[in-house]
């Protein structure tokens, strides 16, 4: 009984087991044989195909690239689980979960995006100095402010923008990768607008607030010269000591001769345009610049010698072309013939002092000799004559504010050539009451010239500037006491053409 017992059951068991074996068999998958995975690529927002994306999966099985309709197919995959992956360069790597099935077809759609969508924008620029509505500001400067940007792996490039309230003019400074940028030759006593932006090169660039600041007044630069600055003529101004000086025009142009007329608060002076020469006047501080004359010229057998004069104090100007001199209205019109040589010779110089009304000029030959220094009256006349028939040389005349004196430079040595050296010149002043000439270049170093004489505003010192007579060395503006012939004092190196008002 036992053992027919025991026989039934384990009869029954079996067929348990078989019957769960064939349960089992129907609910699992099948891990084995081959399935494929297509879909396709497009860009987030538009849909738009995209093109060469490799699509590949891990673990490796295949690797293909989407079509131009951005299709993709790869056949023959070994069933079971991946990670499916789409990545082309600047777009962000996309990936995806999938479990392959045997003679069975996944299809899976990728969205993707440029590598740069989750940067975030770089945080309004702060600025910092000069502060808003600053004053007295110098007209060279550095402005400085702060920056931030989220995504600390961008590079941040500023741009800064500059403007201000007396003209329509933008200056716009590109690609600065510091947080400061230095400002040089801004205008004087003017108020400007500065604005930062910040660009990560991603987002949009990003604006900081606008700032104000107005510049220092100018200073009280009296004396006004010449210096070369690439090649060019450049006109500064400098105190009585010689220091704070300020460049007033540009170096792309050649500017030389300045005559300042305090009366106006103008500077008139000489600037090459094209091939001739012409007349401009401009605010102590550089700004203002307006070209004076234009059918005529100045002009003359030498132009680093040629000079002018203001007339009608500040109305006018005279000035010389060949063997006429003119006067114009420093508005540009008023175009008048004031005298003309009888011999030919040209005039080259010329002064109006504004007291008596005589006008000083200097004429000479095409080669700068036959010096004559004549004074005529507004009508023409020849009242006197200071020089005359002597070799050389001769030149830079001033007159004093009262007319008694008159003072200018001459080439003691009577040298002329063809390259118009000079040897040795003096500088004299011409006593009108007693016709007496004072040599004021008692203790000029040999080998040199003083040239380009002027009095002082008060008249108790010449300014004027000396050079080697070899034609090529550095130019000194120095002056001179008239109480003390023996001292010279330099004023400025490298520097040429003064005038002291």
């Amino acid at each position: 009984m036992c053992k027919l017992m025991k026989g039934f059951i384990i009869k029954i068991v079996s067929i348990l087991v078989v019957l769960s074996a064939i349960s089992c068999s129907e609910d699992t998958i099948d891990l084995e044989g081959l399935g494929f995975v297509k879909g396709s690529v497009v860009k987030v927002g538009t849909n738009e195909p995209l093109e060469n994306v490799k699509i590949s999966t891990n673990p490796g099985t295949s690797t293909v690239f989407t079509n131009a309709e951005g299709v993709y197919i790869l056949e023959n995959v070994p069933a079971g689980d991946y990670s499916l992956s789409a990545q082309r360069e600047g777009l962000l790597a996309v990936f995806e979960g999938i479990t392959v099935i045997a003679d069975s077809e996944v299809e899976v759609v990728f969205e993707m995006d440029v590598e740069t969508a989750g940067n975030r924008s770089p945080d309004a620029p702060t600025l910092l100095t000069p502060t808003d509505n600053a004053i007295d500001v110098p007209v060279d400067l550095e402005l400085v402010w702060s920056a931030n940007d989220p995504d600390v792996d961008d590079t941040l490039k500023f741009t800064v923008t500059l403007r201000n309230e007396d003209n329509d003019a933008i200056e716009v400074f590109e690609n600065i990768t510091d947080t400061t940028y230095a400002i040089t030759g801004l205008a004087y006593g003017t108020k400007y607008f500065w604005q930062v932006s910040s660009d990560d090169e991603v987002n949009d660039p990003v604006n900081s607030t606008t700032f104000a600041f107005t510049t220092a007044i100018p200073p009280n630069n009296r004396i006004v010269f010449t210096r070369l600055v690439e090649g060019n003529s450049v006109i500064y101004s400098a105190d009585e000591s010689g220091n704070t000086e300020i460049p007033l025009t540009a170096t792309s142009k050649n500017s030389f001769r300045p005559r300042r007329n305090p009366t106006t608060g103008k500077i008139a002076f000489l600037q090459s345009v094209g091939s001739q020469t012409h007349l401009f006047t401009m605010n102590e501080d550089g700004s203002d610049l307006k070209q004076v004359t234009s059918q005529i010229g100045v002009s003359g057998f030498n132009l680093e010698e040629v000079d002018f004069s203001w007339d009608a104090n500040g109305a006018k100007l005279l000035f010389p072309n060949q063997d006429k001199l003119y006067s114009i209205n420093t508005t540009g019109s008023g175009l008048n013939l004031v005298y003309q040589t009888t011999n030919g010779n040209l005039i080259t110089e010329v002064d109006k002092n504004e007291s008596n009304g005589m006008i000083v000029i200097k004429t000479n030959d095409l080669d700068g000799y036959t010096v004559e220094i004549l004074i005529i009256n507004t009508s023409g006349d020849v009242q006197n004559t200071v020089l005359t028939g002597l070799a050389g040389a001769a030149g830079g005349i001033d007159m004093s504010v009262d007319g008694s004196q008159l003072v200018y430079t001459r080439d003691v040595s009577g040298l002329q050539n063809t390259t118009y050296r000079r040897l040795d010149s003096h500088i004299f002043i011409y006593n009108f009451s007693g016709n007496t000439t004072i040599d004021v270049s008692v203790n000029k170093p040999s080998g040199t010239n003083d040239l380009d004489a002027r009095f002082s505003p008060n008249e108790a010192s010449i300014i004027y500037m000396n050079t080697s007579n070899d034609g090529i060395s550095a130019k000194a503006i120095q002056t001179i006491s008239l109480a003390d012939l023996e001292t010279r004092t330099t004023l400025l190196e490298n520097a040429a053409m003064p005038d002291w008002e």
